[in-house]
């Protein structure tokens, strides 16, 4: 049996890395995606340095536009002059072993895997309040006003997206969000076995 394609997705702020690291951690059978990237590795908060097939696939951006031009993305985007992708190669080789694959993308990502994959299972991850949203924007104290301004902005049009997920998953407590998807997870694959 093939495994199941979770993607989820939600404007930013809205907590996707910290549901999806709890998630991770309540699923031991589900394997979240790693992108492939053509920025260089960062410092972690840990004071280490990302690893290349562990936090990222690091590649050239050469590379990266070969792969793109011969469609070995499942969903690929540019953001401030660098490209970050899903190798289809990765996940249907997780799903044919039978693995259940987790992606986080963004919201036009997600409609890119939905066009090539449509058995895959969309969670857009809503925030409890349009002013909560934008309380955790200013929380992170990673962007100036502007910025913040802007990323409100775009969270605005990809909550309009929302509507185009098979589930909808309000995140106003981290473990609560975790759990609910998890039940998600847990339909869909029972479901594909019986």
């Amino acid at each position: 049996m093939t495994g199941s394609l979770f993607v989820i997705s939600g404007p930013s702020g809205v907590g996707k890395a910290s549901v999806l690291k709890v998630l991770l951690t309540k699923c031991s059978d589900l394997f979240y995606s790693i992108s492939m990237t053509t920025r260089a590795p960062r410092q972690t908060p840990q004071g280490t340095v990302e690893e290349n097939g562990v936090d990222y696939f690091f590649v050239s951006r050469s590379e990266f536009e070969r792969m793109a031009a011969q469609s070995e993305f499942l969903e690929w985007a540019e953001f401030n002059g660098n490209c970050y992708g899903t190798p289809r190669v990765y996940v249907e080789e997780l799903l044919k072993a039978g693995k259940s694959v987790v992606l986080e993308v963004e919201t036009k990502g997600a409609g890119q895997v939905r066009a090539q994959m449509p058995e895959a299972k969309l969670i857009f991850l809503v925030p409890p309040s349009m002013e909560e949203l934008q309380d955790r924007l200013r929380g992170r104290n990673t962007e100036n006003e502007a910025e913040i301004a802007m990323r409100y902005a775009i969270a605005k049009e990809e909550m309009e997206t929302a509507v185009l997920y098979d589930y909808q998953v309000v995140n106003d407590v981290v473990e609560k969000a975790a759990d609910q998807i998890k039940d998600i997870i847990d339909v869909v694959t029972l479901s594909k076995s019986s």
